[in-house]
Formats: structure tokens, sequence, C-alpha cells
């Protein structure tokens, strides 16, 4: 029976351990934080045990490293040593964003298993994406464990690692993206008379049930587009008005600027 231990549980870390404890149960989840009271909080809630970085990093299967990118050095720093001293089996688990396997493994000195995901903020909710990508010393069995820990956060999708940095600024860098595009749709309502709470729902379901349709259809988002384009109807022209004002480009260089910063997490 495989354990899992979460080490940082943040947001996107608690939301990968409320995940695990849905399609694990808590009993196989261990969680720590730099705040005790964090650790102790979401262990009461999941049924688990809020223990040390060190408890995890001597004792899980699956080892979460949920910190930010600027803290990773120092966290494997402390952990090496416990880690080198294993004589069974581990597999490191990195959501550091612009930080490569190899990175990892050279700061350890060691080339255990690491499996790299970057997940997006709609996990929390059970609509995520989870991009992942494995070390050479990571089997099978383990990649598809860690896809069923995680099967209650959302979609998992495998990606070469030279992929994940671009691919993490589609996922994960573009719901606060969403959340920008919601705000402005909900603004246009109230401009126009609406109660903004149903201005803003309207916008949210309107993504959802684009997302949906598009995922279920496999048609062109283009074609999509035009089929609710009437001749001289109400929507080309505000689809004239955001082209006039650069939507797509606008939208093309936050992808490419998101994907820049990212690379700079790899130097």
């Amino acid at each position: 029976m495989a354990t899992f231990g979460f080490i940082g549980v943040g947001n996107m870390g608690g939301a990968l351990a409320r995940a695990a404890a849905r399609s694990e149960g808590g009993e196989k989840l261990m969680v720590s934080s730099r705040t005790r009271s964090r650790a102790e909080a979401l262990a009461q809630e999941l049924r688990c045990r809020a223990v040390s970085n060190e408890e995890i990093a001597s004792q899980a299967d699956f080892i979460f490293l949920g910190v930010k990118p600027q803290m990773l050095g120092s966290l494997l720093a402390g952990l090496a040593p416990i880690l080198r001293a294993r004589i069974d089996r581990f597999v490191l688990v990195s959501m550091a964003a612009g930080t490569p396997i190899a990175k990892i493994q050279a700061l350890l000195g060691m080339e255990c298993p690491v499996i790299r995901i970057m997940p997006n903020t709609p996990v929390s909710v059970g609509e995520g994406i989870i991009l992942h990508a494995c070390s050479g010393e990571v089997t099978e069995n383990e990649r598809n464990m860690l896809i069923g820990s995680l099967r209650e956060a959302g979609m998992l999708i495998a990606l070469p690692e030279n992929q994940i940095d671009a691919g993490s600024t589609v996922s994960a860098c573009a719901p606060a993206f969403a959340d920008l595009f919601m705000e402005a749709l909900a603004d246009g309502g109230v401009a126009c008379g609406l109660p903004r709470a149903a201005a803003m729902e309207m916008a949210a379901q309107m993504l959802v049930g684009s997302g949906k349709l598009l995922l279920a259809s496999g048609r062109h988002p283009g074609e999509l587009k035009d089929a609710v384009c009437s001749p001289g109807g109400t929507t080309i022209q505000g689809v004239r008005k955001l082209e006039q004002s650069g939507f797509r480009g606008a939208v093309l260089e936050a992808v490419i600027a998101a994907f820049e910063k990212n690379r700079e997490f790899a130097k």
C-alpha cells in the first residue's frame, strides 16, 4: 500500500492532498508545513497525519514537494541526507515551476525517480489539469499510481518534459487570464444594467459550458465562434470590437511572456 507525503500544503499542495485523500483515503497520507497549525488543521480535515518534512522524506513512497522554486534548493539540501540513506524505493513529485528534473536530481546529488507535475488552480474543485513528465527512473506502475492518486483533481496530461513550461502557461497561468476575462464580461453586463452577481454567474457558466462544448464536440474554436456569429447580428459586432482592440494578439503575448518567465527559473 503506497503512502503519499505532502511537504507544503498551501493552496496548491493542499488542493492536491485533498484530491489524494478522496482517491486513496486519509490513512495513506502525511502532510507537513512551515506553519504547523496549517498542517494540523488539514490533517484533521483529511483524517491523516501531520508530521515533519523529515518524517515524510524517510517514510513516504511518493513525496510531493509543494514549495516555490526559490525555496526548493534549501528544502532539498535538508532532505538529501535522509533520501540518500533510504534503502527502500521512493518517488519525488515536484510542482516547482520552471525547475527541470535534472536540476532536482543535481541538487540532491542522486538520480532518484522524479515526476514533475504542473497543476492548475481548478484542481481544488476537481476540474483541473495536471501536466506531468517522468524521469527515466520512474516505472510505468509508479506513474499509474500517481495518476490514480490524483484522479479526483481533474485531467492528467503526459507531456515530454521540454514541453512542460509551454504547457503550463496555457493550463496553469491561464486561469488568471480567464478570471480577468470573466471580470471584464461581468463589468460589461453591469454597464448594460445587469446585477453584478447575475453577470458574474453568467460569465462563469459561459466559460464552463464553452469549454465542455469544445471538448465534447472536437470542433475547432473558430468553427464554434462562427456558429454564434449570424450575418449582420450582434455577436459579430462584439467580435469586431475585440479584434480592433487586439484581443487575440494580447492573449498570445500574455502566454509568451509567462513562458519566458518560466524559462528564467530553469537557469
